[in-house]
């Protein structure tokens, strides 16, 4: 059986360098784009007392040694959010952030297990104001690289064309001609069995086992996220409480959350919170996203007590996460993220 040659073999890396060069460009526009914006470039710290407290993100585990051979946990970060949403409190106001990060268990055409994430924060000012960030950033890049259209898997989107704006809660109507909200109560509470019953009539498979939030990804992937990003880029917004750990209630309603997602081609490209800064609300959460993961993958992993007294005096402040690496992408017409990647991660030997 042959092997595909290394990325780092003459006749690959020639193929692979005009992805790379795209990608080097893209990253200097975009430094360019954060700094007329007087935001200031930070740098953090990989290993972290948590990765994160996401139940359905995993992470990669390590050791740090003392000087007397005693050993403490430490984990590479999934995202560098807890330590941004830090300098945040301590008073920077806008920041950005190229981090390498690490997710475990992740691996194919769009995931890899290190990448770059660019993170950036805004004090005092509305998730709205990133939604127009997004829009400048997906025309900087097809400018910078030349193209008039993002491409992937036969997919086309206009990253000159205004993103589509839509609710969650719509799209499950548009797309799987289901009640979303109805399942979800004033106080952000959930009911299994209202959506289980919608997804029924709707002809979507329930197992016995399912809960809420499975319920609700498994319309999400195979109803909703099919037709995101199509012709232009879709900023999917005011998701459920349940499903935005990190993110406040709408003032408009509080069963649904300050987050948006970033589409383009079908492809997800950023996550978006108006941060949550109550830190009682924000450690029942991460307690409850940690007993979901302890009872589907058997682990969990600590709070960072640093964040959550850090998020006690943090103010108001707006976030998003853009996965660098699936931008470059589509801007440079690249089919797999190892592509764009200079050094990809080496397989498991077979």
């Amino acid at each position: 059986m042959s092997h595909a040659s290394p990325w780092w073999t003459p006749d690959v890396h020639a193929d692979r360098r005009p992805f790379l060069l795209g990608r080097n460009r893209i990253q200097s526009a975009l430094r360019r784009f954060f700094d007329a914006r007087d935001f200031i470039e930070v740098d953090t710290a990989t290993l972290q007392i948590s990765p994160g407290n996401e139940a359905h993100l995993h992470a990669f585990a390590t050791e740090a040694l003392n000087h007397d051979d005693s050993a403490h946990p430490l984990y590479l970060h999934t995202s560098p959010e807890f330590a941004c949403k830090k300098l945040v409190a301590a008073g920077e106001k806008r920041i950005a952030c190229f981090a390498h990060v690490y997710r475990n268990r992740e691996r194919g055409p769009l995931h890899h297990p290190e990448f770059t994430m660019l993170e950036w924060y805004r004090a005092g000012e509305t998730y709205e104001t990133l939604m127009r960030d997004c829009a400048e950033i997906l025309a900087l890049a097809a400018e910078t690289t030349g193209t008039h259209q993002f491409t992937f898997q036969g997919r086309t989107s206009d990253p000159f064309a205004a993103p589509e704006r839509l609710a969650v809660a719509e799209a499950f109507a548009r797309f799987a001609g289901i009640d979303l909200l109805a399942s979800i109560a004033p106080d952000g509470g959930t009911d299994r069995e209202m959506l289980a019953a919608a997804m029924r009539s709707a002809g979507l498979r329930v197992a016995a086992d399912d809960t809420w939030a499975d319920l609700f990804s498994r319309v999400l992937v195979e109803k909703v996220e099919p037709h995101l990003g199509f012709g232009r880029a879709t900023i999917l917004d005011e998701y459920p409480v349940a499903e935005a750990a990190l993110a406040r209630p709408t003032a408009r309603d509080r069963r649904v959350a300050e987050r948006f997602e970033l589409y383009a081609c079908g492809v997800e490209l950023a996550n978006a919170f108006g941060e949550l800064t109550d830190a009682s609300e924000q450690r029942r959460r991460f307690e409850m996203e940690m007993a979901e993961k302890s009872r589907v993958y058997g682990e969990t992993y600590p709070l960072d007590e640093d964040f959550l007294a850090a998020l006690a005096i943090m103010p108001e402040a707006s976030g998003i996460a853009l996965g660098f690496d699936r931008l470059v992408m589509l801007a440079t017409g690249a089919t797999r993220i190892d592509q764009v990647l200079w050094a990809p991660v080496a397989e498991t030997a077979s």
